[in-house]
């Protein structure tokens, strides 16, 4: 049975990846027995577990019943495939760029139109609501998707805390960048740090996801550690990664990709296989670790969750 962290423990009061792998593996060997081997997981079972800042390590959480039963992309997949052009550009970069990125001491500012801004620490972060595992069909529009076991809980938990102000309309993210840690960014071709933005009830629908973990542990740096949101039914660039700034906004926020070629991404960018991106058609996806293309869903199949926020409005152009 999943049971919620002790409310006391801190980010960094865990064992860091490396340290208590090497550990189990040695007391494993040295125990042999099966009947060592249960006590062993009994003993492991009991032990506190949080997070650390150093590298990815075990969460608790409650499964979400709501998620796709369609099978989970490998994880090594899908920490070695990845979109994170402040550690390069090709889809190898990250995990080899970000293997020394230090989210140490890590806050998240939340301010604009709110009645009470305020930053908040990791720690503070991950207390504020239970962590659900959920499991998301994740689109690029690149073509490619996978199904990922993400780890966090409603944005709009977070919204409630500041109490977004009736002026606040649109939301408006920002990324960490700091060329010492990511000197691969200038390369990027794209302006950093990395915006991105919803509108407001976007980002208080209850898909929308403040995400600290994948596949049981932590999020990996090359995957937007410490702090990430996930838009299942956006194509994967909506989801900022390793948030900093989170502001409620009057006007609609600038994003990095819609200002890079508007033209190419605009500011919805929900998953839509009847509007092509105009190099390439977003009718079929290649789900990784499959030889086959499938049919793409509209809004990577959440409609039933999402659709009625864009009544009225003309998808082939909003997309």
């Amino acid at each position: 049975m999943l049971i919620k962290p002790e409310q006391e423990l801190k980010y960094s009061d865990v064992t860091p990846k490396r340290l208590y792998q090497g550990r189990r593996s040695f007391l494993l060997g040295m125990l042999g027995a099966t009947g060592a081997l249960a006590a062993w997981k009994g003993i492991e079972a009991l032990a506190p577990r949080r997070v650390l800042a150093s590298g990815p390590a075990p969460l608790q959480f409650v499964k979400w019943p709501y998620s796709t039963t369609e099978a989970e992309t490998k994880e090594d997949t899908v920490t070695h495939y990845n979109n994170f052009y402040e550690f390069g550009t090709d889809k190898a970069d990250p995990a080899n760029n970000a293997q020394n990125f230090n989210t140490s001491g890590w806050s998240v500012r939340v301010d604009g139109e709110v009645a009470k801004p305020r930053s908040f620490t990791l720690d503070e972060l991950m207390k504020l609501a239970p962590l659900e595992e959920r499991i998301y069909r994740h689109r690029c529009v690149e073509g490619w998707s996978i199904v990922v076991p993400w780890i966090g809980f409603p944005l709009s938990v977070l919204a409630n805390q500041v109490q977004p102000t009736p002026k606040a309309k649109f939301v408006a993210f920002e990324s960490y960048y700091d060329q010492r840690q990511m000197p691969r960014g200038p390369y990027s071709g794209i302006q950093l740090p990395y915006l991105e933005g919803l509108r407001l009830d976007e980002a208080m629908n209850p898909l929308a996801l403040l995400t600290f973990g994948m596949y049981g542990e932590t999020l990996p740096n090359q995957d937007g550690a410490p702090v990430r949101i996930v838009l299942p039914w956006k194509y994967g660039f909506k989801s900022a990664k390793s948030l900093v700034k989170i502001s409620f906004v009057k006007n609609h926020p600038p994003t990095a990709w819609n200002m890079e070629n508007a033209h190419e991404y605009g500011f919805y960018s929900n998953v839509n296989p009847n509007v092509d991106h105009p190099r390439w058609s977003q009718a079929t996806e290649r789900r990784l670790g499959d030889f086959f293309r499938r049919k793409t869903l509209m809004f990577n199949g959440y409609g039933d969750q999402v659709a009625s926020m864009y009544n009225g409005m003309d998808l082939r152009v909003n997309y």
